[in-house]
């Protein structure tokens, strides 16, 4: 079956798939949304709702289907699973969002899909390597939204620490999307200049490595804040999963930390993490030359270690038709 480019499916439709279907909606991007989930009435609700929202944005058909209707996507974005409760870490959803991975993943794989598969779920590196293993897919179209959000994050914390536009910061969260996660600071600038010395152009001479790590801790921990506050975080992730489908569909080779499975890079093996990539029209197109000082190497290490201990705490196989 061809693939449909200017077609996107979203398998779960809860919180986080549903801000991300409004979001392409408006995005212009795609003239059909097809909307998959468990509860086929809520899917259909889902789709009604965002369908009104139509004539203030472009044509586009948004309706809920079934597997069979999303086998031509270009992009299936799978944001389905338990949810994320106060108290609890990404970490703990694992079994549970394994065990939802191995019901819909299978379903996909056998309708011989072309496009590419998004992972958005949580914990998103671990249902990462999931879908990989689950689907036999290329590598280069299985990834994760990895810490595409937390970067995001990291870009408007510091823009607000040193008045300037987040869109000129150049700074990546990288490792897990989750407690292990880290700012590779070595290589983080404005346009340019580094950090520190940005700082100091800002006024800020003195505790520059404290005011890092009070941002980092910020990024880290920004989800528990919000999820504390008001049970769930969406409208980030769905801006963060438009993000990789505009590099995808526009072909735009942009330079974004999704979260991949790693064959060798930083002497990492068999886990799922995010390091910056390019990704373009047929998913991760190649890896970028990313420079870690030791200090960060050590972190990316602890960081792949943390997931890999839980991808083998996991029962992989493919389930039994």
């Amino acid at each position: 079956m061809a693939v449909n480019s200017r077609k996107v499916a979203i398998v779960g439709c809860g919180f986080v798939g549903s801000a991300t279907a409004f979001a392409l909606m408006q995005s212009g991007m795609f003239s059909e949304i097809v909307m998959l989930d468990a509860d086929r009435a809520k899917a259909e609700g889902e789709a009604l709702d965002i369908s009104h929202g139509v004539p203030f944005s472009q044509p586009c058909d948004i309706h809920a289907g079934d597997y069979d209707d999303i086998a031509d996507s270009a992009i299936i974005i799978v944001t389905a699973g338990a949810a994320q409760k106060p108290g609890e870490t990404r970490l703990d959803l694992i079994k549970k969002n394994v065990g939802i991975f191995k019901s819909i993943i299978p379903e996909i794989a056998k309708r011989n899909f072309k496009g590419i598969l998004l992972i958005v779920a949580n914990p998103v590196d671990i249902l990462t390597y999931a879908a990989k293993e689950l689907s036999g897919l290329p590598d280069s179209r299985v990834f994760g939204s990895g810490t595409v959000l937390d970067s995001a994050r990291l870009r408007f914390n510091l823009s607000e620490h040193l008045g300037v536009d987040p869109r000129s910061i150049h700074a990546f969260i990288i490792g897990e999307h989750g407690d292990s996660e880290f700012a590779a600071w070595s290589s983080a600038n404005v346009s340019g200049v580094e950090i520190s010395r940005f700082c100091e152009m800002r006024g800020y001479y003195h505790d520059h490595d404290l005011a890092k790590e009070n941002i980092a801790e910020e990024v880290k921990n920004a989800a528990y804040d919000i999820i504390s506050k008001k049970r769930a975080t969406y409208y980030g992730i769905a801006m963060s999963a438009k993000r990789i489908c505009e590099a995808i569909v526009r072909d735009e080779k942009s330079v974004l930390p999704v979260s991949s499975i790693q064959h060798g890079r930083f002497g990492l093996n068999d886990v799922a993490l995010s390091i910056p990539v390019i990704v373009g029209k047929d998913g991760i197109e190649s890896e970028i030359p990313f420079t870690l000082n030791d200090e960060e190497m050590q972190k990316l290490r602890d960081s792949a270690k943390t997931l890999r201990d839980m991808i083998k705490s996991c029962d992989l196989s493919v389930p039994e038709e």
